[in-house]
């Protein structure tokens, strides 16, 4: 409470002496947010048939948005969980309940391209510089009718920039961590046809240690170590850290498109990134009685507190062409690859201490190629159909190969273990936009998937031998129906209704794996998981520059992939879970002129378990990473050269164990609720030159998300424009 009162002290502070600047904003015309990825066709927001946010280049800028996907974190009904910073490798964005352990479960899309892997399903954040995007559309809810799989609690649309004028940016910048960034980019328009944008983007840090060193047990006769629990309560002892862990990423991006004529464009991009964790020397806080370091005894041993490195190699590809063929009617045909050259960790084994011994290297490439065409025409001048087809094909590969020395990545010898496995997916879909009255606006949905997964094989060597698999194939019909109506010209009221499904990706189907005594096996027999939708809300504007929103959904999952406990020592992944979740998003936003506005967002998801035969005592829990309260507010003030933003995040806990039994807060493991503060400030003493700084987690918020999370930080910047 002291923190939210003094929050709102601060700003009243910075308002204060300029609020009467408001009686002389000029009255402007403000022009309405078109988006595209709701219908597949531009729309004003207000008469999308969905809950849809936006976030612009402008309001990136406003903010210190080093991760993409930290972009969306003030939205309401989505949650993006990113434990440890620039770091975490496998950030995850969760919308509307809908559990995404893997990032599976909601679709993100780069200019149309589906950016979900062929491997896991999941997404390769680092490395996607905010720079380069123009604005990012979340869509909420399901959106297979549209979009195919992995639509199951919405889609987020990230769509890159492409200038229409010359321009020549260069930025950089240094933080806490020895974090340092550096960016630039040139973008052109050459006879009112061609434009082209290039650009390149670098960031490192040195981290902080984030992963800690817990044991049930220390040596005989150590000092140093400090008393905790787990995450259920059990006591353990902290004794060390595994050392700084910091990273490296940058991304090379190149676009291009051509105007034939007015009517027929043409482009083309690629994308290529890279990113890599690592880890500096480890640390022990354990002390013999002569005061020297302590790294093993009595059941510990100098591998644990060993990490290894890490990172990925992604090159995105993506052509397209829009016209018109023939009156009225517009054709659009685009071809992407996602290719994800490597994806590699390095693990020290038993034995290994901090200047070498054994290890192993698992890597990972895969493939997704993917075309669609789409056709968008009037019929009777009042109604809008789009139909269309699509085809995606996808392989991956996984390898397992011991090192002889686990700081050496190149120290290859024996391959251990090989998975691999490839899918395709045919679809057409069919939408019809039909206006009932002036004021009703009625959209019918869609789409039939055939999913076939084929030359599926494992080999561990040594162990379960040689496994080929046969072939499997499923239909997914995916049904939407949603109405838009406007009863007063600041009133919109929208429900849907609609069916989203997720095939199973290549690692469910056969990656099986074994660590700490247990091993998860693969089934190639799974079936795709469904989801049934149900939202409704209204958006009313009040007073000038005020507008609220409110929406219910509920969601209806079955088939959900889940590990079944065949035995002490082996998990199975089988269909087994039906769950639900549903819950409420309420929004308020308040503008005043251009040169001020403030915000709030509160979300409450129940989201449960509702049968699961493979484990019943997880039946009436809560689903694993899923916060059931989330609340947003910010404040952002423009004047003259200056602005300032000012936002806060609360997320309630989470639950990592499938039980909920993980109920102890503040340690190593625990998913804690916390409220975060973050602020920007930003200078442009010239039209060309931008100074900012910023700081994050302004009260020092001490919270473990898994990982012990950033601590407040600081950071700086300049940005030139020519």
């Amino acid at each position: 409470m002291k923190k939210i009162v003094l929050i709102c002290a601060m700003m009243c502070l910075l308002l204060g002496p300029i609020i009467g600047a408001a009686e002389e904003v000029k009255e402007e015309i403000e022009l309405e947010e078109i988006v595209v990825t709701a219908t597949r066709t531009e729309k004003p927001i207000s008469e999308a048939p969905a809950s849809v946010s936006v976030v612009t280049k402008e309001d990136i800028e406003k903010r210190n948005i080093q991760a993409l996907d930290n972009a969306v974190n003030l939205l309401p009904g989505v949650f993006d969980k990113r434990g440890k910073g620039l770091m975490d490798s496998t950030p995850r964005v969760t919308v509307r309940g809908i559990p995404s352990p893997g990032g599976n479960r909601t679709l993100i899309l780069m200019d149309g391209l589906t950016l979900n892997d062929a491997y896991t399903g999941g997404l390769r954040w680092g490395g996607l510089f905010p720079e380069n995007m123009e604005r990012i559309e979340v869509v909420r809810g399901p959106f297979s009718s549209l979009y195919g799989g992995y639509a199951m609690g919405g889609v987020v649309n990230i769509i890159t920039k492409m200038p229409e004028k010359r321009e020549f940016i260069l930025k950089g910048g240094y933080g806490s961590d020895d974090l340092w960034s550096a960016y630039a980019s040139y973008g052109d328009r050459f006879m009112d046809r061609l434009s082209a944008f290039v650009s390149y983007g670098y960031k490192h840090t040195n981290g902080y240690p984030s992963s800690l060193v817990v044991r049930s047990s220390v040596p005989a006769g150590t000092t140093g170590w400090e008393p905790t629990t787990d995450k259920y309560g059990n006591p353990r002892y902290l004794v060390g850290d595994r050392g700084d862990n910091g990273c490296w990423e940058d991304s090379i991006d190149f676009k291009i498109s051509y105007n034939f004529t007015p009517e027929t464009k043409g482009r083309f991009s690629f994308m290529r990134t890279r990113f890599k964790y690592f880890y500096d020397d480890p640390e022990t806080y354990l002390l013999d009685a002569a005061g020297n370091p302590v790294w093993s005894g009595g059941g510990l041993r100098e591998d644990h507190f060993l990490s290894g490195d890490g990172g990925n190699i992604q090159n995105l590809y993506n052509i397209g062409l829009e016209t018109v063929v023939f009156k009225d009617a517009k054709l659009k045909v685009s071809f992407g690859v996602v290719d994800v050259e490597e994806d590699w960790w390095v693990s020290a084994l038993r034995g290994a201490t901090r200047f070498g011994g054994p290890g192993e290297v698992n890597e990972t490439t895969s493939n997704s190629y993917q075309t669609e065409l789409q056709l968008t025409f009037p019929i009777f001048e009042r109604h809008l159909i789009t139909v269309g087809t699509a085809y995606r094909y996808d392989q991956a590969t996984s390898k397992t190969h011991d090192l002889l020395d686990w700081t050496d990545e190149d120290s290859k010898t024996t391959l251990k273990y090989k998975c691999e496995g490839k899918d395709m997916t045919i679809a057409l879909f069919l939408q019809g936009e039909i206006s009932i009255l002036d004021n009703l606006t009625g959209y019918l949905g869609l789409r039939t998937d055939w999913w076939k997964t084929f030359d599926g094989m494992i080999n561990e060597v040594g162990g379960m031998g040689y496994k080929k698999y046969g072939s499997k194939s499923e239909w997914a019909l995916s049904p939407k129906l949603a109405l838009v109506y406007k009863p007063f010209e600041k009133t919109t009221l929208r429900g849907c209704v609609g069916r989203a499904f997720r095939p199973p990706s290549v690692y469910e189907l056969y990656k099986t794996w074994t660590r700490w005594g247990r091993t998860y096996e693969s089934n190639p027999d799974l079936d795709p998981e469904m989801v049934t939708s149900l939202d409704f809300g209204v958006e009313q504007g009040l007073w000038k520059g005020a507008t609220f929103r409110a929406t219910y959904f509920h969601n209806w999952i079955k088939d959900l992939i889940y590990y079944k406990d065949v035995s002490p020592t082996l998990k199975k992944r089988i269909n087994a879970g039906r769950a639900e979740s549903n819950g409420v998003e309420l929004e308020m936003e308040q503008r005043v002129g251009d040169w001020l506005r403030l915000f709030a967002n509160y979300t409450y998801t129940l989201a449960k378990m509702k049968e699961n035969p493979a484990k019943p005592a997880t039946e009436g829990k809560r689903l694993t990473h899923v916060p059931e309260r989330m609340a947003n507010f910010g404040g952002e003030l423009t004047y003259g050269p200056l602005s300032f933003m000012l936002t806060g995040r609360y997320v309630s806990k989470q639950y990592s164990d499938d039980e909920n039994r993980d109920h102890f807060e503040g340690v190593y493991g625990s998913y804690d609720p916390y409220f975060v503060v973050d602020t920007k400030i930003s200078y442009s003493p010239f039209k060309w030159a931008t100074i900012s700084f910023s700081v994050d987690n302004i009260f020092d918020e001490d919270y473990y998300c898994h990982y012990k999370a950033p601590e407040r930080t600081f950071f700086g910047e300049i940005t030139l424009r020519f």
